[in-house]
């Protein structure tokens, strides 16, 4: 039986994010890439091994008792094909997301919603900011904990936890890639789960 785990959309897109990193920048530790693009260590070594194995990057020891990582040929190649899957991917997902935002911003604005919090930073909260705007309902603040203390469209982004103190009628979950994630914090705040929701069904 193949045991072996398929990948995922998120798989492709950290592998190109390291490649893409390894492609620009001699000389990498893991360590530096943990840093640079905000992935956990081990995962990097789970990722770094796994490109190694085929034939995508090769390693290079260094002193003292470190590893340096450099892109083949074939891995410059495979960097090409994840960019024009991922843009293929994000053209599939913004005519999905401009759709569902649309249906749920119109229902909401019936239900008589006029306030809402984004939890989550990504490509999909532009969208969502963007289509929002169409829908006469106002945006309260943004909470995501990886991206706390950067702006979105001039707001401040805040830990989870500000949610405590905010004022709104629903809270839309609004990442592609951490929608799990977000949502078990959300939980673990005490959010009510009928104030949350998804942009894509889950």
């Amino acid at each position: 039986m193949n045991t072996e785990k398929t990948p995922t959309s998120a798989d492709h897109y950290k592998s190109l994010q390291i490649l893409d990193e390894l492609s620009s920048n001699d000389s990498l530790t893991q360590r530096d890439l943990s840093s640079r693009l905000g992935i956990a260590l081990g995962l990097v070594n789970s990722y770094i091994k796994n490109l190694v194995a085929k034939g995508f990057i090769t390693v290079k020891a260094i002193p003292p008792k470190r590893y340096a990582y450099y892109l083949t040929p074939k891995g410059f190649s495979e960097k090409a094909r994840l960019t024009y899957d991922l843009l293929s991917d994000y053209t599939r997902i913004y005519r999905e997301a401009r759709s569902s935002l649309k249906v749920l911003f119109r229902e909401m604005r019936d239900q008589g919603i006029r306030k809402v919090a984004f939890a989550g930073v990504d490509e999909i909260a532009e969208i969502a900011y963007i289509t929002l705007h169409e829908a006469n309902i106002k945006l309260v603040g943004v909470v995501d904990n990886t991206k706390a203390g950067e702006k979105f469209f001039g707001k401040s982004v805040q830990p989870i936890q500000a949610l405590d103190s905010m004022k709104y009628d629903r809270i839309i979950v609004t990442s592609y890639r951490n929608s799990g994630t977000i949502y078990e914090e959300l939980l673990a705040r005490r959010v009510k789960k009928n104030d949350i929701k998804f942009i894509f069904p889950q």
